[in-house]
């Protein structure tokens, strides 16, 4: 009895191991581009709205972070690879995406974007650099995130 248990224990532990396997796989967990991550701004979390985002219809990155020092100037990097292949790039002002300046602790980037309704659907790679106002490195991060099909019906 207490041998079926273990096992019984054991197929459940093993189960779980695996579906919080594909659960972090399927959220496209974030990594840090230098593998240490020792920068002064940590990202906890990336929010994605909606996901998987539609080309043709407006989406939202909300990106949770923390910082260490007073941030009232910088610039946010974005580059997108699609395969493997780069796709895009763009540069924004860091207080465009955030209220500044950001007082050391917690704060969220927020940028909204619509995609062309001809952006082929599939996995995407995001990376997002962040500097301050002297171009020193802040934080540097790579997500996966997908993009679904358009409506192929216009809505009347």
């Amino acid at each position: 009895m207490a041998q079926e248990m273990t096992l019984f224990n054991l197929n459940h532990l093993f189960f779980f191991s695996i579906f919080l396997l594909f659960s972090s796989i399927e959220a496209g967990g974030i990594k840090y581009c230098d593998k240490k991550g020792n920068y002064p701004v940590k990202v906890h979390e990336v929010k994605i709205s909606p996901d998987p985002v539609v080309s043709g219809n407006p989406a939202t990155f909300n990106i949770s972070g923390s910082t260490v020092q007073v941030l009232s100037a910088g610039k946010v990097v974005i580059d997108v690879s699609y395969f493997g292949v780069h796709v895009h790039k763009e540069t924004h002002d860091l207080c465009e995406e955030t209220s500044c300046p950001i007082s050391s602790g917690n704060f969220v980037l927020s940028h909204t974007q619509t995609l062309p309704a001809i952006t082929p659907p599939g996995s995407y790679t995001l990376k997002m650099t962040m500097t301050d106002k002297n171009k020193q490195k802040l934080t540097c991060i790579t997500f996966n995130f997908k993009i679904g099909l358009g409506s192929l019906v216009s809505d009347h």
